[in-house]
């Protein structure tokens, strides 16, 4: 009798130091840092030999080393070493991407197509303002990096240093280790590490893009995000390996609670597989303070000129 290993995570086939969905036929395009859980050495496949195939499939034996963090998307936020920012606690839209269709194990990883049945607005109701989803993005799932808000859909071998990563990303923070409150001065001072966290080094140290090896001031000046007053910095860099991209900090008050400084990250990769930079323009533009639709969001037309 054959059988099919059940759904489950279990090692990439394509880059065994992270786990993947199996959704009991075919791989799906979700992946995760390794849990604390074993999970098979091997990647399942339909078994067709009887049971010996189903005992074939081995767990991770206990003293196996755990990879800590894996970079799956283009940057981490949050986990500054001056302890800045809490994690964004977010509400997922209801919709999520269709499981993408293929052989049942493919042997790298894939970017997925845009989901047209995606939800319109993700939600940091920590920060209290809802983000409009351009289209072909996502709201995140299973990732690793806990401030993603939007994500576009699947992930690419990186082009440096082994490991996964993606055309865009879209994070927010709420600014807890600093006490400037001006978005000037925030922004300003968060775009290096944006930069470096985006397409420098990942956490465990690597190079997925060989470093940057120079940068240009693409736009600076003042915002209207969520009925607040802001200001963005943007970034083109170049990296040693792959197109490079753009990084964008945008810096306002928050209109809840305290009224904390909020700090919203963008990473684009540039080339002709990354987000179009209009985006980001579309992404600060569609920022709303939770519940309200009548704010009109960011006004593009207030962003300063280039400098």
């Amino acid at each position: 009798m054959s059988m099919t290993p059940p759904p489950g995570w279990y090692r990439d086939p394509s880059y065994p130091l992270v786990e993947r969905w199996w959704d009991g036929t075919a791989w799906t395009d979700h992946r995760r840092q390794p849990g604390s859980v074993p999970v098979p050495l091997a990647p399942p496949e339909p078994a067709g030999h009887g049971p010996d195939r189903a005992r074939a499939v081995a767990l991770v034996a206990a003293g196996a080393v755990l990879v800590t963090s894996i970079v799956t998307g283009v940057f981490v936020l949050g986990r500054n070493d001056d302890g800045g920012g809490a994690a964004a606690v977010r509400t997922t839209p209801p919709a999520t991407p269709s499981a993408p269709s293929g052989a049942a194990a493919p042997t790298g990883s894939s970017t997925a197509a845009p989901h047209s049945g995606a939800a319109s607005v993700v939600v940091d109701e920590l920060n209290g303002i809802t983000l409009s989803l351009p289209k072909g993005w996502v709201a995140p799932s299973d990732v690793a990096e806990d401030d993603l808000v939007m994500t576009t859909p699947g992930t690419y071998d990186c082009p440096g240093d082994p490991g996964l990563c993606r055309h865009g990303t879209v994070a927010s923070r709420t600014v807890t280790a600093n006490a400037e409150r001006s978005p000037k001065a925030l922004a300003e001072q968060d775009i290096d590490d944006a930069a470096n966290t985006a397409y420098d080094r990942d956490v465990l140290g690597g190079r997925p893009y060989r470093g940057i090896t120079s940068h240009r001031l693409l736009k600076a000046g003042s915002v209207a995000v969520a009925g607040r007053a802001g200001y963005l910095v943007r970034w083109r860099v170049r990296t040693g390996a792959g197109p490079g991209g753009y990084v964008e900090s945008l810096a306002f008050a928050s209109s809840v609670g305290s009224e904390s400084p909020v700090i919203v990250r963008l990473a684009f990769d540039a080339g002709a597989e990354g987000p179009p930079l209009t985006d980001m323009d579309r992404i600060t533009e569609g920022i709303r303070p939770t519940g309200d639709t009548d704010t009109g969001g960011g006004v593009g037309s207030s962003i300063g000129p280039s400098r």
